[in-house]
């Protein structure tokens, strides 16, 4: 990595949005939206812990989002420290508890910009940058997995009774690792990470539609978080839009280091409490 000074090389415009939706008593979603880090962490547990848990990955993040660009090796470790903090929470203060990571850093690589993808769960990041819009992490479930073995649909899995099974976590006895990938950025590029309860009450059309249609960050953030709990509000929600203003180095680098992901379908039906694999009984992998 290149140090590029005190000049983070994408420029943003950022708008966040998180409500507990209009069926949970608490909000255990906690997010990032400032500086050069933007993560959405949706907690696990109930009772206080999921929030616990989700607070408690997102103030170790915190710390890097001052830096004008962020290296792997630093989401690396945050990572490595955020686990272990999920892991050592004490009884009654979030013990045993979990919770999803997705979302982007700012970063470069040879003096071009990149989005430096994290995902952990099935928290989502997706892209619209021109025209296309995709969904770039890929969801650790369940279901997405049979989906992959062909034992189910895209359209069965978003009525499956085990829909809500997270294989990847932070805590709640998960020591898995989360996805990485570089990203080429493009002024113009708009992001959008957020939690489960918004991908269960819209579509990746209506999700889309939003983004498309509200100029602002703000304004799309609002309405995407305002749209889900006209559609059922089933669970918190959480929803972050970054635009990328400008970008330095935008010719250099053309080409997405790791692969890709292609996107995802959309899921409709109602949405149940996110739980780790572990607390399934009977369930396949």
């Amino acid at each position: 990595m290149t140090d590029i000074g005190t000049e983070p090389p994408i420029v943003v415009n950022v708008g966040s949005a998180t409500d507990k939706g209009l069926r949970r008593a608490l909000n255990e979603d906690s997010f990032l939206a400032s500086g050069t880090l933007f993560l959405v962490a949706d907690g696990m547990g109930g009772h206080d812990a999921g929030e616990v848990a989700s607070a408690t990955v997102i103030e170790v993040y915190t710390r890097l989002a001052s830096q004008p660009s962020i290296s792997l090796e630093e989401m690396q470790l945050a990572f490595t420290d955020a686990a272990e903090r999920v892991r050592l929470l004490p009884e009654g203060r979030g013990a045993g508890a979990g919770t999803t990571l997705s979302g982007v850093a700012v970063a470069q690589v040879d003096e071009a910009a990149y989005w430096l993808m994290i995902n952990l769960g099935d928290s989502r990041t997706y892209r619209l940058a021109e025209g296309q819009f995709e969904q770039i992490s890929v969801d650790h479930s369940l279901v997405q997995e049979r989906v992959e073995r062909g034992e189910l649909t895209s359209e069965q899995a978003t009525r499956d009774a085990q829909r809500n099974v997270v294989t990847r976590a932070i805590g709640a006895g998960s020591d898995s690792q989360p996805d990485y990938w570089y990203i080429p950025a493009s002024a113009g590029d708009r992001l959008l990470v957020c939690s489960d309860g918004l991908t269960g009450e819209l579509t990746d059309d209506h999700i889309q539609q939003i983004l498309r249609d509200e100029v602002a960050p703000q304004a799309a953030a609002t309405r995407l978080v305002h749209e889900s709990l006209l559609h059922g509000g089933r669970d918190n929600v959480t929803a972050v839009v970054v635009d990328a203003v400008s970008v330095a180095g935008h010719e250099v680098g053309s080409e997405t280091l790791p692969h890709l992901p292609l996107p995802r379908e959309s899921r409709r039906d109602d949405l149940n409490d996110t739980v780790p694999r572990s607390e399934t009984h009977g369930a396949t992998s």
